[in-house]
């Protein structure tokens, strides 16, 4: 009787391991590893320095946004990818599930952008600022007339003033275009008199070529403040990233990047 317990005993040990091991219970491997996090993608334009752009020869995106993301996303335990398409096409992107996050240098404020995203709080605030050639005679916004050309970036602030002015008759054509460096070909070349941008835009490409071209007159327009998007009603995210930004402000790392990006 004792050989014939000890052998039912020995065949229910076996069974009970192998089937243990066929379902993973009867190893560590996965809680050691731990479930990979999902890779939210980020959506951008990358001609708006210094908040986004590449080199030339290098698809890299830097700037104050992909730091300061990198820097909420350590907070908050994220992973972020990166994607770069038209300035018009972020929030298609995030409304047909083709990107998680918007973050652009996007104007929370502007137009029906909040019916279609969820905002964030705010991050830079920005004002309109004109930009023409350094041997320019125009002293303002209110100084461009009818026969003149401006030209702006499609989806943007600018760009819906641009063709606003040019609706009214206050100019002879807008040029709204996709990128930024199309608007300072236009400028350099003489096929326009201005460009509307946003002031620290602007400042970044001065920068390089204040010998070519400069501001003139104060800002105008409306007030612009720049936060990060998600889709409509994905507040677990939000929170998340609303939460990361409040503590990099708390802890100096904000500072820090905006001292490194628009001194």
């Amino acid at each position: 009787m004792k050989k014939k317990s000890l052998a039912l005993l020995i065949a229910f040990t076996l069974v009970f391991t192998f089937a243990l091991s066929a379902c993973g219970g009867g190893s560590d491997e996965s809680a050691d590893s731990g479930e990979e996090k999902a890779v939210l993608k980020v959506v951008t334009e990358a001609t708006f320095a210094p908040f986004e752009s590449t080199e030339d020869g290098d698809d890299t995106i830097v700037g104050f946004d992909p730091d300061m993301m990198a820097a909420i996303a350590e907070d908050q335990g994220l992973e972020l990818e990166w994607v770069n398409m038209e300035f018009d096409s972020l929030i298609p992107a995030l409304q047909s599930d083709q990107g998680d996050i918007i973050c652009a240098g996007m104007n929370k404020l502007a137009g029906d952008r909040a019916e279609k995203v969820d905002f964030g709080d705010t991050y830079f605030e920005s004002d309109l600022m004109l930009l023409v050639t350094s041997d320019s005679e125009l002293t303002g916004i209110d100084a461009v007339t009818s026969d003149m050309k401006l030209a702006s970036q499609i989806g943007t602030t600018g760009g819906d003033m641009v063709q606003a002015m040019k609706d009214e008759g206050k100019i002879a054509d807008g040029v709204v275009l996709n990128q930024w460096t199309d608007c300072y070909l236009q400028l350099q070349n003489g096929e326009v008199q201005g460009v509307i941008v946003d002031k620290p835009v602007g400042e970044a490409y001065l920068n390089n070529h204040g010998d070519i071209a400069k501001f003139v007159g104060d800002s105008f327009g409306e007030h612009e403040e720049f936060a990060f998007a998600v889709q409509k009603g994905n507040t677990e995210l939000l929170d998340k990233l609303n939460a990361g930004l409040a503590n990099i402000k708390a802890n100096g790392k904000y500072d820090e990047l905006v001292d490194k990006w628009f001194s």
